[in-house]
């Protein structure tokens, strides 16, 4: 693993986070640190929130752009906000708080639309191997992005994004298009 990606995971706030390992059909397992679950690709809970605005031209989506200090995926555009739940925290709830931590505003009406398990090996050594729930809500409040999340954030309409997805997946983190073609099917 190579000394950025070190440096990063010790700078990270949540590195000793309890995360919880599920099976595949996201039943609880155990538990593991952060850095445990990322360094060994140990399949464990996650949630992508994608939050969403009305305007007089139609439904738009918030993208962020992952932060450059982000150990794995810097500078790629995902949901809105992804991360993973405490063990004993309900998913709801950790979507909420992590809403705030990373882009500093709440969510309406947040609700599940799916899930999805993938496993993505990156070339620092790292593995997210999660089962991921994919949640939807309407913006509360106004977005102020900690820097040490997320590098920028836009909204993009829904036929803009189908076809930034089509044309250039490799712009996006490697669960964002999964999320987003499912929030995408929602809205739709």
């Amino acid at each position: 693993m190579d000394s950025f990606v070190t440096e990063a995971m010790a700078a990270d706030p949540a590195k000793n986070d309890s995360l919880i390992l599920v099976d595949g059909l996201d039943r609880q397992t155990g538990v593991a640190s952060k850095w445990q679950a990322h360094t060994e690709g140990l399949l464990h809970r996650a949630f992508s929130v994608v939050l969403v605005r009305a305007t007089p031209d139609g439904t738009q989506l918030l993208l962020s752009r992952r932060a450059q200090a982000k150990y794995h995926s810097a500078g790629l555009w995902a949901n809105s906000c992804c991360s993973h739940p405490r063990d004993g925290e309900e998913l709801l709830d950790a979507a909420r708080r992590r809403l705030y931590e990373e882009l500093g505003c709440g969510a309406n009406k947040l609700h599940e639309i799916g899930a999805f398990a993938y496993r993505a090996v990156f070339p620092q050594g790292l593995c997210e191997h999660e089962y991921d729930h994919v949640l939807v809500g309407s913006i509360e409040g106004t977005v102020q992005p900690s820097p040490s999340e997320v590098d920028e954030v836009r909204w993009t309409g829904i036929d803009e994004l189908a076809a930034e997805l089509a044309n250039s997946p490799d712009h996006f983190a490697a669960w964002a298009p999964m999320v987003l073609s499912m929030a995408l099917a929602h809205l739709t």
